[in-house]
Protein backbone atom coordinates (compact mmCIF):
# COMPACT_ATOMS: atom_id res chain seq x y z
CA UNK A 1 0.00 0.00 0.00
CA UNK A 2 1.44 3.38 -0.94
CA UNK A 3 0.88 5.88 1.70
CA UNK A 4 0.22 9.52 1.91
CA UNK A 5 3.17 11.70 1.08
CA UNK A 6 3.87 15.53 2.52
CA UNK A 7 7.08 16.82 1.16
CA UNK A 8 8.76 19.41 2.80
CA UNK A 9 11.23 21.70 0.80
CA UNK A 10 14.78 22.79 2.71
CA UNK A 11 15.36 26.31 2.20
CA UNK A 12 18.72 25.62 4.38
CA UNK A 13 17.17 25.91 8.44
CA UNK A 14 18.43 23.77 11.18
CA UNK A 15 14.81 22.40 11.80
CA UNK A 16 14.27 21.33 8.34
CA UNK A 17 14.52 17.35 9.31
CA UNK A 18 12.29 18.14 12.60
CA UNK A 19 9.71 19.08 10.88
CA UNK A 20 9.58 15.73 8.63
CA UNK A 21 9.95 14.16 12.04
CA UNK A 22 6.55 16.19 13.42
CA UNK A 23 4.83 15.15 10.07
CA UNK A 24 5.27 11.29 10.82
CA UNK A 25 4.36 12.24 14.54
CA UNK A 26 0.88 12.70 12.89
CA UNK A 27 0.91 9.46 11.42
CA UNK A 28 2.24 11.14 7.70
CA UNK A 29 4.94 9.66 5.70
CA UNK A 30 7.25 12.45 5.22
CA UNK A 31 10.19 13.32 2.95
CA UNK A 32 12.47 16.04 2.64
CA UNK A 33 13.47 17.62 -0.70
CA UNK A 34 16.14 20.28 -1.49
CA UNK A 35 14.00 24.07 -2.82
CA UNK A 36 16.09 23.17 -6.12
CA UNK A 37 14.04 19.87 -7.17
CA UNK A 38 12.47 20.50 -10.49
CA UNK A 39 8.83 21.18 -10.06
CA UNK A 40 7.73 18.32 -12.25
CA UNK A 41 9.54 15.83 -10.13
CA UNK A 42 7.69 17.41 -7.03
CA UNK A 43 4.28 17.04 -8.85
CA UNK A 44 5.09 13.63 -10.06
CA UNK A 45 4.86 12.44 -6.45
CA UNK A 46 1.71 13.78 -6.00
CA UNK A 47 2.05 14.96 -2.58
CA UNK A 48 -0.89 15.95 -0.63
CA UNK A 49 0.75 18.80 0.90
CA UNK A 50 3.64 20.82 1.22
CA UNK A 51 5.75 22.65 3.36
CA UNK A 52 8.69 25.60 3.35
CA UNK A 53 11.33 25.15 5.90
CA UNK A 54 13.22 27.92 7.79
CA UNK A 55 16.42 29.64 6.40
CA UNK A 56 19.34 31.76 7.44
CA UNK A 57 18.80 34.00 4.32
CA UNK A 58 16.77 37.13 3.37
CA UNK A 59 14.96 36.65 0.87
CA UNK A 60 15.07 40.05 -0.78
CA UNK A 61 18.59 39.46 -1.27
CA UNK A 62 19.11 37.64 -4.84
CA UNK A 63 21.27 35.30 -4.33
CA UNK A 64 19.04 33.86 -1.44
CA UNK A 65 16.84 30.56 -2.04
CA UNK A 66 14.06 31.33 -4.29
CA UNK A 67 11.32 29.05 -5.88
CA UNK A 68 8.99 29.69 -9.15
CA UNK A 69 5.30 31.01 -8.42
CA UNK A 70 4.32 28.24 -10.71
CA UNK A 71 4.41 25.70 -7.28
CA UNK A 72 1.65 28.06 -5.61
CA UNK A 73 -1.08 26.99 -9.19
CA UNK A 74 -0.43 23.28 -8.40
CA UNK A 75 -3.38 23.12 -5.77
CA UNK A 76 -1.61 21.82 -3.27
CA UNK A 77 -1.84 23.09 0.07
CA UNK A 78 1.20 25.02 1.05
CA UNK A 79 2.58 26.09 4.81
CA UNK A 80 5.56 28.24 4.84
CA UNK A 81 7.65 28.58 8.13
CA UNK A 82 9.97 31.26 8.70
CA UNK A 83 11.89 32.09 5.75
CA UNK A 84 9.19 30.06 3.98
CA UNK A 85 6.55 32.61 5.22
CA UNK A 86 8.47 35.42 4.11
CA UNK A 87 9.06 33.48 0.63
CA UNK A 88 5.52 32.87 0.01
CA UNK A 89 4.56 36.20 0.77
CA UNK A 90 7.85 37.71 -1.10
CA UNK A 91 6.48 35.55 -4.23
CA UNK A 92 3.34 36.40 -4.73
CA UNK A 93 3.58 39.89 -4.18
CA UNK A 94 4.18 40.90 -0.51
CA UNK A 95 6.72 42.75 1.25
CA UNK A 96 9.19 41.44 3.25
CA UNK A 97 11.32 43.50 5.14
CA UNK A 98 14.17 43.70 7.92
CA UNK A 99 13.21 44.07 11.63
CA UNK A 100 13.69 47.11 13.50
CA UNK A 101 14.35 44.63 16.28
CA UNK A 102 14.84 41.13 15.71
CA UNK A 103 12.64 38.74 17.99
CA UNK A 104 14.56 35.37 19.06
CA UNK A 105 13.29 33.03 21.45
CA UNK A 106 10.30 32.46 23.49
CA UNK A 107 7.78 35.16 22.10
CA UNK A 108 3.69 36.10 23.29
CA UNK A 109 1.78 35.57 20.44
CA UNK A 110 -1.53 36.39 19.78
CA UNK A 111 -4.15 33.87 17.86
CA UNK A 112 -7.17 33.77 15.65
CA UNK A 113 -9.04 30.87 16.24
CA UNK A 114 -11.05 31.44 12.80
CA UNK A 115 -8.22 30.08 11.40
CA UNK A 116 -8.03 26.13 10.57
CA UNK A 117 -4.21 26.02 11.90
CA UNK A 118 -5.27 27.20 15.29
CA UNK A 119 -9.23 26.41 15.78
CA UNK A 120 -10.50 23.26 17.64
CA UNK A 121 -6.46 22.40 18.72
CA UNK A 122 -5.82 23.24 22.79
CA UNK A 123 -4.54 26.69 22.25
CA UNK A 124 -5.17 29.97 24.22
CA UNK A 125 -5.84 33.10 22.25
CA UNK A 126 -2.64 34.16 23.66
CA UNK A 127 0.06 31.67 23.92
CA UNK A 128 3.91 31.00 23.64
CA UNK A 129 5.33 30.53 19.83
CA UNK A 130 9.12 30.34 19.57
CA UNK A 131 10.51 33.13 17.14
CA UNK A 132 13.84 33.41 15.30
CA UNK A 133 14.07 36.13 12.36
CA UNK A 134 15.70 39.29 11.50
CA UNK A 135 12.94 40.27 8.88
CA UNK A 136 9.73 40.20 8.60
CA UNK A 137 6.24 40.83 6.06
CA UNK A 138 5.49 43.75 6.26
CA UNK A 139 2.82 43.52 3.88
CA UNK A 140 0.41 40.90 2.65
CA UNK A 141 -0.20 39.71 -0.73
CA UNK A 142 -3.07 39.96 -2.63
CA UNK A 143 -6.18 37.69 -0.79
CA UNK A 144 -4.12 37.38 2.39
CA UNK A 145 -5.52 37.90 5.92
CA UNK A 146 -3.22 37.98 8.81
CA UNK A 147 -4.53 35.42 11.70
CA UNK A 148 -1.42 35.60 14.24
CA UNK A 149 0.17 38.76 15.30
CA UNK A 150 3.22 39.58 18.28
CA UNK A 151 4.00 42.97 19.39
CA UNK A 152 6.80 43.29 17.18
CA UNK A 153 6.02 40.96 14.71
CA UNK A 154 2.08 42.10 12.62
CA UNK A 155 1.76 39.14 10.48
CA UNK A 156 3.28 36.68 12.78
CA UNK A 157 0.63 34.17 10.68
CA UNK A 158 -1.40 34.31 7.66
CA UNK A 159 -3.10 33.08 5.09
CA UNK A 160 -5.25 32.67 1.83
CA UNK A 161 -7.88 30.01 2.89
CA UNK A 162 -8.89 29.52 -0.60
CA UNK A 163 -5.85 28.65 -2.39
CA UNK A 164 -5.02 26.63 0.67
CA UNK A 165 -2.29 28.45 1.30
CA UNK A 166 -0.72 29.19 4.86
CA UNK A 167 2.43 30.69 6.79
CA UNK A 168 3.52 31.29 9.96
CA UNK A 169 6.75 33.62 11.08
CA UNK A 170 7.29 31.12 14.27
CA UNK A 171 8.58 27.72 14.26
CA UNK A 172 5.42 25.14 15.33
CA UNK A 173 8.06 22.68 15.10
CA UNK A 174 10.37 22.71 18.36
CA UNK A 175 8.71 22.11 21.71
CA UNK A 176 8.83 25.79 22.80
CA UNK A 177 5.92 26.75 21.00
CA UNK A 178 2.65 26.14 22.59
CA UNK A 179 0.79 23.62 20.85
CA UNK A 180 2.69 23.74 17.84
CA UNK A 181 2.31 19.88 17.13
CA UNK A 182 -1.44 20.47 17.17
CA UNK A 183 -0.76 23.41 14.03
CA UNK A 184 1.13 20.88 12.07
CA UNK A 185 -1.32 18.12 12.45
CA UNK A 186 -4.56 20.60 11.73
CA UNK A 187 -2.62 21.60 8.55
CA UNK A 188 -1.95 17.99 7.10
CA UNK A 189 -5.68 15.78 8.72
CA UNK A 190 -7.69 19.24 8.19
CA UNK A 191 -6.14 20.93 4.98
CA UNK A 192 -4.38 18.36 3.35
CA UNK A 193 -6.79 15.66 4.01
CA UNK A 194 -4.29 13.23 5.50
CA UNK A 195 -5.33 10.04 6.85
CA UNK A 196 -2.90 9.16 9.33
CA UNK A 197 -2.02 5.82 8.64
CA UNK A 198 1.45 5.28 8.37
CA UNK A 199 3.13 3.45 11.27
CA UNK A 200 6.38 2.17 12.57
CA UNK A 201 5.73 -1.26 12.05
CA UNK A 202 5.00 -0.39 8.07
CA UNK A 203 8.10 1.20 8.53
CA UNK A 204 10.10 -1.27 9.63
CA UNK A 205 8.63 -3.93 7.23
CA UNK A 206 9.66 -1.60 4.24
CA UNK A 207 13.13 -0.95 4.96
CA UNK A 208 13.83 -4.68 6.07
CA UNK A 209 12.41 -4.76 2.68
CA UNK A 210 14.54 -2.45 1.13
CA UNK A 211 17.45 -3.66 2.76
CA UNK A 212 17.02 -7.30 2.05
CA UNK A 213 17.39 -6.11 -1.78
CA UNK A 214 20.19 -3.82 -1.22
CA UNK A 215 22.19 -6.18 0.64
CA UNK A 216 21.48 -9.44 -1.49
CA UNK A 217 24.05 -11.97 -0.61
CA UNK A 218 26.65 -9.57 0.66
CA UNK A 219 28.42 -10.10 3.88
CA UNK A 220 27.60 -6.63 6.32
CA UNK A 221 29.80 -5.14 9.12
CA UNK A 222 28.17 -3.24 11.37
CA UNK A 223 29.93 -1.14 14.03
CA UNK A 224 28.02 -1.92 17.39
CA UNK A 225 28.79 0.70 20.11
CA UNK A 226 26.04 -0.97 21.97
CA UNK A 227 23.93 2.40 22.29
CA UNK A 228 20.68 2.69 20.94
CA UNK A 229 21.14 3.67 17.59
CA UNK A 230 23.95 0.68 16.94
CA UNK A 231 21.93 -1.44 18.50
CA UNK A 232 18.37 -0.88 16.81
CA UNK A 233 20.54 -1.19 13.41
CA UNK A 234 22.03 -4.11 14.78
CA UNK A 235 18.53 -6.00 15.40
CA UNK A 236 17.21 -4.23 11.63
CA UNK A 237 19.93 -5.94 9.38
CA UNK A 238 20.22 -9.06 11.73
CA UNK A 239 16.18 -9.49 10.32
CA UNK A 240 16.91 -8.18 7.17
CA UNK A 241 19.89 -10.32 6.71
CA UNK A 242 20.73 -12.82 9.41
CA UNK A 243 24.33 -14.47 9.49
CA UNK A 244 25.55 -12.10 6.49
CA UNK A 245 25.98 -9.86 9.61
CA UNK A 246 28.86 -9.31 11.62
CA UNK A 247 28.62 -6.94 14.48
CA UNK A 248 32.19 -5.51 15.41
CA UNK A 249 32.46 -3.61 18.62
CA UNK A 250 35.46 -0.84 18.55
CA UNK A 251 36.61 -0.54 21.85
CA UNK A 252 38.30 2.85 20.91
CA UNK A 253 38.87 3.49 24.71
CA UNK A 254 36.24 6.13 25.29
CA UNK A 255 33.57 4.57 26.58
CA UNK A 256 31.97 4.67 29.99
CA UNK A 257 33.44 3.54 33.29
CA UNK A 258 32.89 -0.51 32.34
CA UNK A 259 30.84 -0.30 29.37
CA UNK A 260 32.75 -2.30 27.38
CA UNK A 261 32.35 -5.41 28.98
CA UNK A 262 29.07 -4.58 29.66
CA UNK A 263 28.02 -4.25 25.86
CA UNK A 264 30.10 -7.45 25.02
CA UNK A 265 27.95 -9.10 27.63
CA UNK A 266 24.98 -7.79 26.51
CA UNK A 267 25.53 -9.52 22.92
CA UNK A 268 28.26 -11.66 23.48
CA UNK A 269 25.59 -14.52 23.72
CA UNK A 270 22.94 -12.87 21.38
CA UNK A 271 23.16 -15.33 18.17
CA UNK A 272 24.89 -12.49 15.61
CA UNK A 273 28.32 -12.64 15.05
CA UNK A 274 30.58 -10.33 17.52
CA UNK A 275 33.90 -9.84 17.71
CA UNK A 276 35.57 -7.12 20.16
CA UNK A 277 38.45 -4.66 18.88
CA UNK A 278 40.84 -3.39 21.52
CA UNK A 279 41.69 -0.33 19.38
CA UNK A 280 42.83 2.13 22.18
CA UNK A 281 46.51 2.54 21.13
CA UNK A 282 45.85 3.42 17.87
CA UNK A 283 42.72 6.00 18.88
CA UNK A 284 45.50 7.92 21.22
CA UNK A 285 48.26 7.41 18.89
CA UNK A 286 46.25 9.57 16.61
CA UNK A 287 44.53 12.19 19.06
CA UNK A 288 48.31 12.89 20.98
CA UNK A 289 48.75 16.64 20.64
CA UNK A 290 44.76 17.19 19.18
CA UNK A 291 42.47 19.96 21.07
CA UNK A 292 40.41 21.03 18.22
CA UNK A 293 37.17 19.29 18.22
CA UNK A 294 36.42 18.91 14.91
CA UNK A 295 39.82 17.04 14.21
CA UNK A 296 38.96 14.75 17.00
CA UNK A 297 35.59 14.20 15.26
CA UNK A 298 37.09 13.57 11.87
CA UNK A 299 40.66 11.24 13.26
CA UNK A 300 38.20 9.38 15.22
CA UNK A 301 35.74 8.78 11.80
CA UNK A 302 38.51 7.69 9.71
CA UNK A 303 40.60 5.47 12.35
CA UNK A 304 36.73 3.85 13.20
CA UNK A 305 36.86 3.14 9.44
CA UNK A 306 40.91 2.16 9.34
CA UNK A 307 40.02 -0.13 12.44
CA UNK A 308 37.03 -1.99 10.18
CA UNK A 309 39.64 -2.40 7.39
CA UNK A 310 41.81 -4.47 9.76
CA UNK A 311 39.29 -6.25 11.12
CA UNK A 312 37.41 -7.57 8.34
CA UNK A 313 40.39 -9.73 7.30
CA UNK A 314 39.55 -12.09 10.12
CA UNK A 315 36.04 -12.19 8.42
CA UNK A 316 36.73 -12.60 4.37
CA UNK A 317 35.22 -10.34 1.99
CA UNK A 318 33.05 -7.68 3.36
CA UNK A 319 30.37 -5.95 1.15
CA UNK A 320 28.86 -3.14 3.00
CA UNK A 321 29.47 -1.20 6.44
CA UNK A 322 26.64 -0.08 8.19
CA UNK A 323 26.73 2.63 10.10
CA UNK A 324 23.72 4.27 13.13
CA UNK A 325 23.65 7.46 11.55
CA UNK A 326 20.32 9.24 12.25
CA UNK A 327 18.74 13.02 11.55
CA UNK A 328 20.28 14.93 13.83
CA UNK A 329 23.82 13.58 12.79
CA UNK A 330 22.92 14.54 9.37
CA UNK A 331 21.61 18.30 9.99
CA UNK A 332 24.34 19.08 12.39
CA UNK A 333 26.76 18.48 9.77
CA UNK A 334 25.66 20.19 7.17
CA UNK A 335 23.01 18.51 5.52
CA UNK A 336 21.80 20.67 2.42
CA UNK A 337 22.48 23.73 2.59
CA UNK A 338 22.15 24.30 6.42
CA UNK A 339 25.19 25.25 7.99
CA UNK A 340 27.54 23.31 9.66
CA UNK A 341 27.61 23.12 13.17
CA UNK A 342 29.59 20.38 13.87
CA UNK A 343 30.59 16.88 12.45
CA UNK A 344 29.60 13.99 13.27
CA UNK A 345 31.97 10.47 13.07
CA UNK A 346 29.13 8.84 11.83
CA UNK A 347 29.03 11.63 8.71
CA UNK A 348 32.24 13.56 8.66
CA UNK A 349 35.13 12.06 9.02
CA UNK A 350 34.91 9.30 6.67
CA UNK A 351 37.89 8.57 4.20
CA UNK A 352 36.97 8.55 0.39
CA UNK A 353 38.68 5.33 -0.24
CA UNK A 354 37.13 3.09 1.68
CA UNK A 355 36.49 -0.11 -0.01
CA UNK A 356 33.07 -1.07 0.99
CA UNK A 357 29.85 0.88 0.70
CA UNK A 358 28.14 2.42 3.62
CA UNK A 359 24.48 1.30 4.30
CA UNK A 360 22.62 3.65 6.62
CA UNK A 361 19.01 2.19 7.88
CA UNK A 362 18.27 4.94 10.72
CA UNK A 363 19.01 8.23 8.32
CA UNK A 364 15.08 8.84 8.06
CA UNK A 365 14.73 8.26 11.92
CA UNK A 366 15.07 10.48 14.56
CA UNK A 367 16.23 9.48 18.23
CA UNK A 368 12.21 8.95 19.65
CA UNK A 369 11.61 6.83 16.76
CA UNK A 370 14.49 4.85 16.90
CA UNK A 371 14.01 3.46 20.05
CA UNK A 372 10.41 3.29 18.71
CA UNK A 373 11.82 1.19 15.76
CA UNK A 374 13.32 -0.88 18.28
CA UNK A 375 10.60 -1.90 20.48
CA UNK A 376 8.86 -2.90 17.09
CA UNK A 377 11.91 -5.30 16.58
CA UNK A 378 11.86 -6.30 19.97
CA UNK A 379 14.72 -5.55 21.20
CA UNK A 380 15.41 -5.55 24.96
CA UNK A 381 13.94 -2.72 26.85
CA UNK A 382 17.49 -2.48 28.24
CA UNK A 383 19.21 -1.65 24.79
CA UNK A 384 16.01 0.65 23.87
CA UNK A 385 16.26 3.18 26.53
CA UNK A 386 20.23 3.17 27.05
CA UNK A 387 21.75 6.67 27.84
CA UNK A 388 22.79 7.94 24.36
CA UNK A 389 26.19 8.09 23.71
CA UNK A 390 27.87 9.96 21.11
CA UNK A 391 29.97 7.59 18.69
CA UNK A 392 33.95 9.45 19.91
CA UNK A 393 32.91 9.00 23.12
CA UNK A 394 34.45 10.58 26.08
CA UNK A 395 37.06 11.89 23.65
CA UNK A 396 34.26 14.58 23.00
CA UNK A 397 33.56 15.25 26.43
CA UNK A 398 37.27 16.11 27.84
CA UNK A 399 38.11 19.97 26.33
CA UNK A 400 41.52 20.07 25.18
CA UNK A 401 43.70 17.53 24.41
CA UNK A 402 42.91 13.88 25.44
CA UNK A 403 45.29 11.54 27.92
CA UNK A 404 45.08 8.99 29.76
CA UNK A 405 45.13 10.39 33.41
CA UNK A 406 42.34 12.51 32.00
CA UNK A 407 39.93 9.50 30.87
CA UNK A 408 40.26 7.98 34.38
CA UNK A 409 39.31 11.27 35.59
CA UNK A 410 36.02 11.85 33.74
CA UNK A 411 35.08 8.16 33.75
CA UNK A 412 35.16 8.30 37.68
CA UNK A 413 33.63 11.78 37.96
CA UNK A 414 30.54 10.53 35.04
CA UNK A 415 29.69 7.35 36.66
CA UNK A 416 29.07 9.32 40.14
CA UNK A 417 26.71 11.80 38.49
CA UNK A 418 24.84 9.12 37.03
CA UNK A 419 24.70 6.64 40.33
CA UNK A 420 23.23 9.61 42.13
CA UNK A 421 20.61 10.71 39.28
CA UNK A 422 19.80 6.96 39.36
CA UNK A 423 19.63 7.09 43.54
CA UNK A 424 17.08 10.27 43.09
CA UNK A 425 14.92 8.13 41.05
CA UNK A 426 15.58 10.66 37.97
CA UNK A 427 17.18 8.74 35.73
CA UNK A 428 13.93 8.17 33.74
CA UNK A 429 13.34 11.68 33.21
CA UNK A 430 16.15 13.09 32.56
CA UNK A 431 16.53 12.44 28.10
CA UNK A 432 20.63 12.80 28.80
CA UNK A 433 22.99 13.30 31.39
CA UNK A 434 26.82 13.01 31.30
CA UNK A 435 29.91 14.73 32.92
CA UNK A 436 32.28 17.21 31.14
CA UNK A 437 35.70 17.60 31.93
CA UNK A 438 36.67 21.12 31.54
CA UNK A 439 40.53 22.05 30.22
CA UNK A 440 39.85 24.79 32.98
CA UNK A 441 41.90 25.04 36.03
CA UNK A 442 41.01 26.73 39.34
CA UNK A 443 42.38 27.10 42.48
CA UNK A 444 40.99 25.52 45.78
CA UNK A 445 41.53 24.62 49.04
CA UNK A 446 41.21 21.18 49.83
CA UNK A 447 42.63 20.62 54.06
CA UNK A 448 44.84 23.18 54.55
CA UNK A 449 46.24 23.14 51.31
CA UNK A 450 46.27 24.66 47.98
CA UNK A 451 45.43 22.90 44.66
CA UNK A 452 45.29 23.95 41.09
CA UNK A 453 43.14 21.01 39.62
CA UNK A 454 40.28 20.97 37.56
CA UNK A 455 36.59 21.53 36.86
CA UNK A 456 34.01 19.34 35.84
CA UNK A 457 30.64 20.39 34.19
CA UNK A 458 27.69 18.60 34.46
CA UNK A 459 24.86 18.28 32.04
CA UNK A 460 21.69 17.07 31.89
CA UNK A 461 18.70 17.72 29.65
CA UNK A 462 14.89 17.10 28.76
CA UNK A 463 14.01 16.80 25.18
CA UNK A 464 11.64 14.39 23.06
CA UNK A 465 14.25 15.25 19.35
CA UNK A 466 17.53 16.47 20.36
CA UNK A 467 16.93 19.21 18.01
CA UNK A 468 15.77 21.35 21.21
CA UNK A 469 16.24 20.96 24.56
CA UNK A 470 15.73 22.12 28.34
CA UNK A 471 18.31 21.79 31.16
CA UNK A 472 17.21 19.50 33.55
CA UNK A 473 15.78 21.36 36.81
CA UNK A 474 17.78 18.57 39.29
CA UNK A 475 17.18 19.45 43.11
CA UNK A 476 20.09 21.50 44.80
CA UNK A 477 20.69 18.59 47.25
CA UNK A 478 21.06 15.64 44.12
CA UNK A 479 23.49 18.27 42.73
CA UNK A 480 25.43 19.51 45.76
CA UNK A 481 25.62 15.50 46.72
CA UNK A 482 27.39 14.77 43.48
CA UNK A 483 29.51 17.92 43.33
CA UNK A 484 30.72 16.36 46.77
CA UNK A 485 31.43 13.26 45.73
CA UNK A 486 33.44 14.40 42.80
CA UNK A 487 35.46 16.71 44.58
CA UNK A 488 36.37 13.75 47.13
CA UNK A 489 36.50 10.93 44.99
CA UNK A 490 37.97 12.03 41.91
CA UNK A 491 41.72 12.63 41.55
CA UNK A 492 42.60 16.27 39.96
CA UNK A 493 39.27 18.35 40.00
CA UNK A 494 38.41 20.27 43.39
CA UNK A 495 35.38 21.83 41.00
CA UNK A 496 31.95 21.41 39.92
CA UNK A 497 29.43 23.29 37.57
CA UNK A 498 26.37 22.64 36.36
CA UNK A 499 25.23 23.50 32.68
CA UNK A 500 21.66 25.35 33.04
CA UNK A 501 22.01 26.58 28.71
CA UNK A 502 19.22 25.30 26.48
CA UNK A 503 19.49 23.47 22.71
CA UNK A 504 19.82 26.31 21.22
CA UNK A 505 21.60 28.04 21.26
CA UNK A 506 23.66 25.67 22.84
CA UNK A 507 24.39 22.20 22.04
CA UNK A 508 23.27 19.18 24.05
CA UNK A 509 27.40 18.33 23.25
CA UNK A 510 30.08 20.86 24.69
CA UNK A 511 32.24 19.39 21.75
Amino acid sequence: MEHQLVIVLDFGGQYNQLIARRVRECGVYCEVKSYKTPLEELAARKPIGIIFTGGPNSVYDEKSPHIGKEIFDLGIPILGICYGAQLMAYTLGGKVSPCDASEYGKTDTHYDHSSVLFGGIALPETATSWMSHNDFVSELPAGFRTTATTSKCPNAAFEDASRKLYAVQFHPEVNHTFAGLGMIDSFVKNVCGAIGDWTMAGYAKAVIAQLREKIGDGKVLLGLSGGVDSSVAAALLAKAVGDQLTCIFVDHGFMRKNEGDEVEAAFKDSGMHFVRVDAKEAFMSKLRGVSDPEQKRKIIGEEFVRTFERAKKDVGKVDFLVQGTIYPDVIESGAGDASTIKSHHNVGGLPEDVDFEIVEPLRMLFKDEVRKLGQELGLSPLLVWRQPFPGPGLAIRIIGEITDEKLDTLREADAIFREEIANAGMDKDISQYFAVLTNVRSVGVMGDARTYDYTVALRAVTTTDFMTANFAEIPYPTLALTASRIVNEVKNVNRVVYDVTTKPPATIEWE
